[in-house]
């Protein structure tokens, strides 16, 4: 199971809402889905170089932190300031079914996409059933 999370989420609707301002954009949209047994979450970061991209798991929190540097000079003149710079993060909480150990991270076309494996504890499974007549005795 992933979970998301975003305290101002709901501070956000709401504000929306009631005052019918848009709310803010995200800076590092995410999807997420499983495929078979496994998560793929894609994370759009473009203009990121991918050695400012930095993945940690502690405690089943993945925490996702990525910087987008200006690329302005002093004698540029600035005519419109709408692409966010900076250091940007994310977390997800990961629930107990999730491999944390065996998570692969990769890059391409400003898409950070990550692939979580379903723990093999977590998979379904078949129990072999035996009858009575089946069993061997064991003598001594």
């Amino acid at each position: 199971m992933l979970m998301r999370t975003d305290p101002f989420r709901e501070l956000d609707r709401l504000t929306q809402n009631l005052m019918g301002t848009p709310a803010r954009p995200a800076v590092m949209p995410m999807d997420a889905r499983r495929r078979g047994d496994n998560f793929l979450v894609e994370f759009d970061l473009p203009g990121v170089s991918p050695d400012s991209i930095d993945l940690d798991v502690e405690r089943n929190v993945l925490t996702v932190r990525a910087e987008r540097k200006r690329t302005i000079t002093e004698e540029d003149e600035m005519v419109a300031d709408e692409r966010p710079s900076g250091v940007f993060s994310r977390q997800l909480f990961l629930g107990d079914t999730l491999d944390t150990e065996r998570i692969e991270a990769t890059y391409d076309a400003g898409v950070l996409t990550l692939l979580i494996p379903v723990a093999e504890q977590a998979k379904p499974r078949k129990i072999s059933v035996t009858g009575k007549d089946s069993r061997q005795e064991i003598s001594a």
